[in-house]
């Protein structure tokens, strides 16, 4: 087979202690996946279904990086999560069997054109151009889940140029890491690739250009991400 022109490289992200990498096809995010952060953005944390959005598989940055201060906002903003990765096909998979398709965990940032997102919800549009952008969806190594286990409990924190401005535990997720990998099963066929942002707890807040941002989670190690000037 021939193409038009040279396609462009397979999006991918470290993997913990190894030279290879883990190749990304799809991006799945969790909206509002902690009590406190639903309650700061102005809605009821209540168990309702849980909802998801997308993000391109070249939105990827690895941790270390210097990200661009992106276009059309003036208020960008962090997110910590953890990031789920899946290595195995699964449709409409059960909750006990979700941990199976699980191939490791990460640590991520959701970067968020907080301005955008609210002007496209106030007026009933997609949330794309908030959340689907370049450089968007930061993310550290890769750790096995064969060497760290079910991950259901851990402390999650985010800070600023060194002051913390999320803190909470992966434990409080209103939907769990199977629950999640189960739900969205029934929607999709999930395929080795696919990297899923479980939500993020209160506390997120703008950043710019000079801003050091670092996420950490238990076991999971920390993710650096430096703030630089506009894009251009």
């Amino acid at each position: 087979m021939s193409f038009v022109f040279e396609p462009n490289p397979t999006p991918s992200v470290a993997v913990k202690r190894e030279n290879a990498r883990f190749p990304v096809r799809r991006i799945f995010c969790v909206g509002r996946n902690y009590e406190a952060h639903a309650r700061e953005m102005g809605k009821d944390p209540t168990r309702e279904a849980p909802f998801f959005f997308t993000k391109p598989a070249d939105a990827v940055v690895d941790d270390g990086a210097v990200v661009p201060y992106p276009p059309l906002t003036y208020n960008l903003h962090h997110e910590a999560e953890l990031v789920v990765a899946i290595g195995r096909a699964g449709f409409d998979v059960r909750q006990d069997e979700a941990w199976d398709l699980v191939w490791g965990y990460a640590v991520g940032n959701d970067l968020t054109r907080r301005d955008l997102q609210f002007e496209a919800r106030d007026k009933g549009r997609p949330w794309d151009w908030g959340k689907a952008f370049d450089n968007s969806a930061i993310c550290g190594p890769v750790h096995r889940a064969a060497h760290i286990g079910r991950l259901e409990k851990g402390a999650i924190r985010l800070s600023v140029n060194g002051i913390v401005r999320q803190e909470a535990d992966v434990a409080d997720l209103i939907w769990s890491v199977p629950e999640i990998v189960s739900i969205l099963s029934r929607s999709v066929r999930l395929l080795p690739g696919d990297l899923v942002y479980t939500g993020t707890p209160a506390g997120v807040g703008a950043l710019m250009p000079g801003d050091v941002c670092v996420v950490e989670i238990d076991g999971l190690g920390e993710l650096t991400t430096t703030i630089g000037d506009p894009a251009q």
